[in-house]
């Protein structure tokens, strides 16, 4: 950037908006400035026309009726009066021109007729006001030029400019302070905001900025980054809580594996190789799915999924094939919806991996478009309770689940998965007499990807 720029953008908003703003309106003045010494101009232009257009008509009149006086006569100082013949000699004069100096040459005052009124040099003035009548005088064509200096009306305009030049200067400076007052009070909540966000950048925690009472943008806006900063401040709880959660699990499998090794170390006899595998496995296994469950919850709404048409009777006979042994698993119906096949045959899995695991002797899976939905006749789970299952770390059997080599994060990662499709995963009650899981997904694609909408 470019040093003017720099200085420029150094300014703040509120000088930067005020001298915009007067310069815009100390050129609108200027403006109308020369436009008002126009019209003035023309204003007095076109009464010294009519003045001297009289005067001609008048003279004009006279020599028609060969009634001329001598000299003409003249209303106002300054004004001269001629009668000229076809030759352009003077015939007749006002007493303050001579009787032999034309106002002006002959070409001129053929022009002077065929064009109209006219501002042109004299033979006794500089610029001057002059028209031209035609006549008849004593038989012969002569031309009456009456002219009128424009003394005054320069006056005028000179008066006129004198002012201006004071008054545009002084109101652009009024102008500008009552735009910078103006300015001030309009952006005084943006400070305000800005003065709260700093303090709540400073000194960190939950923060709440002031939200002005208009109903404006201003108002829109500070609603907007409170919600925003209430969404970080979730955000940030919500982490917190997870990385101590996290800490907490990984606790237990790495005190196993430390006092495993501290065993081995002082009693290198006590325990073979074997042994010693074999106690370090199941805790190295359930720290590596605890890991791999961490590493799955963080990437979820990192990118987007990728929703084809999947046939969820195949995808589900697959998740019930991995089922364990000893649990009739009832499969009916078919549908589609469109979904990653990957995650959402993770979602199946583990939906129908928790049913078997709780089910006393059936399962049953019904799926339609758009929706599985997997029951059990186990012992269900409490309504209070249906919610927080989804939640990070949760375990209702700490103690089975522990010893099954749960992580507590697979309904977290099953909810997760099923809304970063736009569906989701809810529980109920089952006719069986235990749990119902049902997963909705969408059954239309997403738009503009020229797949055709699948309606239930």
């Amino acid at each position: 950037m470019s040093a003017p720029g720099r200085r420029w953008g150094g300014l703040s908003l509120r000088l930067r908006l005020t001298l915009v703003t007067a310069g815009l309106l100390c050129l609108g003045l200027i403006l109308g400035a020369v436009a008002l010494t126009a019209v003035v101009s023309a204003s007095r232009i076109s009464v010294l026309d009519e003045v001297a257009l009289e005067r001609a008509s008048t003279v004009a009149r006279l020599a028609e009726e060969d009634r001329l006086p001598e000299p003409l006569p003249v209303a106002e100082p300054g004004e001269i009066a001629q009668v000229l013949d076809g030759t352009g000699l003077v015939v007749e004069s006002s007493a303050n021109a001579s009787r032999t100096l034309p106002l002006l040459a002959a070409d001129q005052v053929a022009r002077l007729r065929g064009d109209g009124p006219a501002t042109l040099a004299t033979a006794y003035d500089d610029q001057a006001r002059l028209v031209a009548r035609a006549a008849t005088w004593r038989g012969q064509q002569v031309t009456v030029v009456v002219s009128l200096p424009l003394r005054d009306v320069e006056g005028v305009l000179h008066a006129l400019r004198v002012s201006l030049v004071g008054v545009v200067p002084t109101l652009t400076v009024l102008l500008a302070l009552v735009i910078w007052l103006a300015l001030g009070r309009a952006l005084a909540p943006v400070e305000q905001l800005r003065k709260a966000a700093a303090s709540v950048a400073r000194e960190g925690g939950p923060g709440a900025l002031p939200v002005p009472n208009a109903d404006d943008e201003l108002g829109a806006l500070a609603r907007t980054l409170n919600e925003m900063l209430d969404r970080l401040e979730r955000a940030a709880v919500r982490q917190r809580s997870f990385v101590e959660d996290a800490a907490h699990e990984l606790r237990s499998p790495i005190s196993v594996l430390r006092a495993t090794v501290e065993v081995a170390r002082s009693h290198p006899d006590a325990l073979s190789t074997a042994e010693l595998a074999a106690d370090l496995e199941p805790e190295v296994l359930r720290m590596q799915s605890l890991v791999d469950d961490l590493l799955l919850l963080a990437r979820l709404g990192a990118a987007p999924v990728q929703r084809i048409p999947q046939d969820l009777g195949t995808i589900v006979g697959d998740g019930v094939s991995a089922a364990r042994a000893g649990v009739s698993v009832e499969v009916r119906g078919n549908g589609v919806a469109y979904a990653d096949p990957s995650s959402i045959g993770r979602v199946v899995r583990n939906l129908v991996d928790n049913a078997t695991r709780h089910a006393l002797t059936r399962v049953r899976v019904t799926i339609s478009d758009g929706r599985v939905v997997v029951e059990d006749d186990g012992a269900g789970i409490a309504e209070q309770d249906r919610e927080r299952v989804f939640e990070r770390f949760v375990r209702l059997e700490e103690a089975r689940d522990r010893e099954a080599g749960g992580s507590g994060l697979g309904l977290a990662i099953v909810r997760e998965i099923a809304r970063d499709h736009g569906g989701d995963v809810v529980l109920g009650e089952s006719d069986l007499g235990g749990l119902s899981a049902t997963l909705v997904l969408p059954v239309e694609g997403p738009r503009g990807v020229g797949q055709p909408a699948l309606r239930v």
